[in-house]
């Protein structure tokens, strides 16, 4: 597994890099401000040691909230597969969560509502 940022990873055997669901970390790449691009950063860096420092790893893939058909494609979440990441039985999500490198967010079944910057207030 190779750690993209905060909450992408690229997973070995698929085809596609994966978008963690459930939170949403600060970007590292084209961030709205320095701080987001400072927190992005140790986001990154945090769930890099997560997975280096874990006993056990568990994927899920599951699906995206995208229209029907679109799953996969440059249209449905940049082309990204969805999935969670547990760390020693723990969502990775959670743990950015509860360290602030990063917030909750949920999507519907179909669309995501606009993503939480609050790095940049």
């Amino acid at each position: 597994m190779r750690i993209i940022d905060g909450d992408t990873v690229d997973v070995r055997g698929l085809t596609a890099n994966v978008r963690l669901v459930g939170f949403n970390a600060p970007e590292t790449w084209k961030p709205a401000c320095t701080a987001e691009r400072e927190v992005g950063e140790r986001a990154t860096a945090r769930l890099g040691q997560l997975v280096r420092g874990a006993t056990s790893i568990e994927f899920e893939r599951v699906a995206c909230s995208c229209r029907p058909g679109t799953e996969g494609t440059d249209q449905c979440n940049f082309g990204r597969f969805c999935g969670s990441l547990f760390v020693d039985g723990r969502d990775v999500g959670s743990t950015l969560i509860a360290e602030g490198l990063a917030v909750p967010y949920r999507c519907g079944r179909t669309s995501c509502p606009p993503r939480p910057q609050p790095w940049c207030r």
